[in-house]
C-alpha cells in the first residue's frame, strides 16, 4: 500500500501572516482555493498542484500559549522535504523569521528549523542520498 500525506489542516491566529511565512519558505506556493466556513471564518488552501496546507482562521485565543517539545500533547512541528535547505534558511532569515535550528550533523540529511510569528516550529530537511537506508539511518548522528 502506498501512503502519501495529502494535506495538513492548521488553525492559525493570523492567516495572512501564515501565508507570508509559507510563501517565504516555498515561493511556488499559491492560494489554490479560499472561502469562509459556516461560522464565517476565512480559510485558504495554500500550495502547489501536488501538495498543500489547509489554513483556517482561529479567532479564539488559546487557553495557554503552545510550547512545543515540553511533553504536552500537540504538534511539535511539520517537516517538509526540500531540495535546498540552505536556500530555505536564507529566504526565511531575509524575511525576518527566527532560526530555531538545533545542532544536527548527519552525512545524508541536512535539517533547518524556523519559528513563524505565532511561535510554531517548522522543519525543512534536505536528503543528501537517494538510498533510504542512508537517509533514515539514526545511528550516524543528528
Amino acid at each position: 500500500m502506498n501512503v502519501r500525506l495529502d494535506h495538513a489542516n492548521l488553525a492559525v491566529r493570523d492567516l495572512d501572516e501564515a501565508i507570508r511565512f509559507l510563501q517565504a519558505a516555498f515561493p511556488d506556493f499559491q492560494v489554490r482555493g479560499e472561502g469562509r466556513t459556516g461560522l464565517g471564518l476565512r480559510w485558504v488552501h495554500l500550495g502547489t498542484s501536488h501538495v498543500y496546507l489547509a489554513l483556517s482562521e482561529a479567532p479564539v485565543p488559546p487557553a495557554e500559549a503552545w510550547q512545543p517539545y515540553t511533553g504536552k500533547p500537540g504538534l511539535n512541528h511539520l517537516g517538509f522535504e526540500v531540495d535546498d535547505a540552505e536556500a530555505v534558511r536564507a529566504r526565511l532569515a531575509a524575511a525576518g523569521y527566527e532560526d530555531s535550528t538545533v545542532p544536527n550533523a548527519h552525512p545524508y540529511r541536512k535539517r533547518v528549523y524556523f519559528h513563524d510569528r505565532e511561535g510554531n516550529d517548522w522543519e525543512f530537511v534536505q536528503y543528501l542520498s537517494d538510498d533510504p537506508g542512508k537517509r533514515n539511518d539514526y545511528a550516524l548522528g543528528d
